[in-house]
C-alpha cells in the first residue's frame, strides 16, 4: 500500500501549538480587518481548518492585495515567482518585521 501524501502531510510538529497557546483563542482577531497594502505574516492556526493555506506558506510574509469573500488575497514571493494565495484572517497577523506605513 502506498504512503498517503495528503494536503497536511508532514505537519505533526509544524502545526503543533505551544502549551500556553492551547484552548479557546481570544476573539480579538475577529475584530481586526486588514486593508490593501498591509504587510502580514502567515501563521497557520491548526484549530481552524477553513481558509488554511498550504503548509509551505507557514511563516512567510506577504502583502494584502484585496478582500475576497471571507478571506484575503495575499501576494507572496517564492523564489522568483510571485504567488497569490487566499487565506482567512485566522491565519494572518500584522507583521512586526516590517514597519507599517500609514498613508
Amino acid at each position: 500500500m502506498r504512503k498517503s501524501r495528503g494536503y497536511r502531510h508532514g505537519t505533526r510538529h509544524l502545526l503543533r501549538k505551544k502549551v500556553r497557546e492551547r484552548g479557546m483563542r481570544s476573539l480579538d482577531y475577529l475584530l481586526h480587518d486588514f486593508s490593501e497594502g498591509d504587510v502580514v505574516d502567515i501563521i497557520l492556526d491548526s484549530a481552524e481548518h477553513k481558509g488554511m493555506p498550504h503548509r509551505r506558506f507557514h511563516g512567510k510574509t506577504g502583502r494584502v492585495l484585496r478582500k475576497q469573500g471571507n478571506g484575503y488575497v495575499v501576494a507572496i514571493k517564492q523564489g522568483r515567482a510571485m504567488k497569490q494565495i487566499t487565506a482567512r484572517k485566522e491565519h494572518l497577523r500584522l507583521s512586526r518585521s516590517v514597519i507599517q506605513t500609514t498613508e
